[in-house]
């Protein structure tokens, strides 16, 4: 816009010059006796140039895209409806552009060691509901309301940002945190309590047609004293859930052991049931035999005996192993020692 209005200005002041040449040649011309048409032409031409480009250049307004401009009424003192971007006809000296207002994104940041920014104030110094001093770094990107520029201007003019933006952004950051303990905002809370400190800013610039875009937390420093001992607890938090976890484990492999031993002693009663079931059955089985053939006993001894023995002596009385009433029988099948077999008589004997 500012181009434009040099462009038209520059026209006009050239206009002004010719009217001034002309002038100055027709009072020449009349001094010298000859005829001034040509220079009262020439001034004329010049009056009406500077004057037409002059006025366009007062009532012909350009707003960029990325603005919104703001117009007053001089004679009624009234703020009219904004200007959007474009090429806008207003009437000089009537009206006049009072401010432009950029509605791209614009920023405000409260940080530490970066106050050297032109849009930057230093860190928030807050208090939390335990009495413990943060230090919060944060970063506010929000826009203009271009419909409601008008209402901006009656109540912040220029001023908006140094008059609104930072001091709302800081007291809000500090009574939201002043809802937590350090202790939660050193942890978990601390997304909770930057989407807080957003919906608390985003309600109250919409209040003041302002366009909440997003907040960023960008850091949060605790006194030395506290983060000491918050890194003590979160050691020994971890040593106990370590101890605990050896002690798991410990018991798991402890269990694990005595059911092998249990499982282990089990099978060794199973097995030793097994045999003795076994046995068992053996003794049956013999028993019955014996039982049938009661001599069965006494062949099985003499089927053992060894090979070069030829004579066994057994007193009378023995309780062992032979029947020797049973030996005697000659129907029992056994020969005595000193018995002698009948002989067989001859024919014609």
């Amino acid at each position: 816009m500012g181009g434009i209005s040099a462009l038209l200005g520059t026209l006009a002041l050239v206009g002004f010059l010719l009217f001034l040449g002309g002038a100055g040649l027709a009072v020449v011309a009349a001094s010298q006796g000859r005829p001034a048409r040509g220079g009262v032409l020439l001034a004329v031409a010049g009056l009406v140039i500077g004057l037409l480009f002059s006025v366009v250049s007062q009532g012909l307004i350009i707003v960029e895209p990325t603005q919104v401009a703001v117009i007053i009424n001089t004679l009624s003192g009234g703020v009219e409806e904004p200007r959007r971007g474009g090429t806008h006809i207003i009437v000089p000296v009537v009206q006049r552009v009072a401010v432009t207002y950029p509605i791209t994104q614009q920023e405000y940041s409260a940080i530490s060691g970066e106050g050297a920014r032109a849009n930057s104030d230093e860190a928030i110094v807050a208090r939390t509901s335990d009495g413990q001093t943060v230090l919060i770094d944060v970063t506010v990107i929000f826009q203009v309301d271009a419909a409601f520029a008008k209402d901006i201007y009656l109540d912040w003019n220029e001023n908006y940002s140094g008059g609104f933006i930072q001091p709302t952004t800081r007291s809000i950051v500090r009574e939201v945190i002043s809802k937590y303990t350090a202790e939660q905002i050193y942890g978990e809370a601390r997304e909770t309590m930057g989407d807080d400190i957003k919906e608390t800013l985003n309600t109250r610039f919409a209040e003041e047609n302002f366009i909440l875009t997003d907040l960023l937390v960008r850091d949060i420093s605790f006194s030395e004293g506290f983060t000491e001992a918050i890194e003590q607890k979160v050691v020994a938090e971890q040593n106990l859930q370590r101890a605990r976890t050896d002690a798991q484990r410990a018991a798991t492999e402890a269990e694990g052991r005595a059911n092998a031993a249990i499982a282990a002693a089990n099978g060794e009663a199973q097995s030793i049931e097994i045999r003795a079931q076994a046995e068992a059955e053996a003794l049956r089985l013999v028993s019955e035999q014996i039982a049938a053939n009661p001599s069965l006993i006494q062949y099985l001894y003499v089927q053992n005996l060894s090979d070069n023995v030829e004579l066994v002596l057994l007193p009378s009385n023995s309780p062992f192993l032979f029947d020797l009433a049973s030996l005697a029988d000659p129907n029992s099948g056994f020969i005595a020692p000193d018995a002698q077999p009948e002989s067989t008589p001859t024919p014609g004997s």
